[in-house]
């Protein structure tokens, strides 16, 4: 949910790099297992900032997988909803708002979260080669 806040650009671009050594010095059959394995699971910075666009109630948390942060941001936002039209429609407005806050940095940091979340999916597939 905050990792929009707490990444460096600096950090994920050393990430990046460090992986693309290590591939440099597999032998070409584990490199191409390493980019079999990997390449089907990449995402796009792209869809990733779509569906927080268009869909602020957490669609691209789930995309990335986080689930549990998918599922706070989507009852947050069912949260004010409902609040927005059962009860005090200042209060659905404020939780609404909060979310909104909370996920604006998601967007326009969408290339540099999907950025690490490919170079953590990169380290971990590496480490799973035989």
């Amino acid at each position: 949910m905050f990792e929009a806040w707490r990444l460096r650009q600096q950090q994920v671009h050393d990430d990046e790099e460090a992986l693309r050594q290590l591939l440099r010095a597999l032998p070409d059959t584990q490199r191409k297992s390493f980019y079999k394995r990997y390449s089907p699971k990449l995402k796009d910075p792209d869809t990733y900032a779509a569906l927080n666009w268009f869909f602020i109630a957490g669609l691209h948390n789930f995309y990335l997988g986080q689930w549990l942060l998918g599922l706070a941001d989507l009852c947050l936002m069912l949260l004010g909803v409902v609040l927005l039209f059962l009860a005090e429609p200042y209060v659905g407005i404020a939780v609404i708002g909060l979310v909104i806050l909370i996920e604006l940095p998601a967007l326009f940091r969408s290339q540099i979260i999907v950025a690490n979340y490919n170079n953590q999916l990169g380290f971990r597939t590496l480490q799973s080669l035989p």
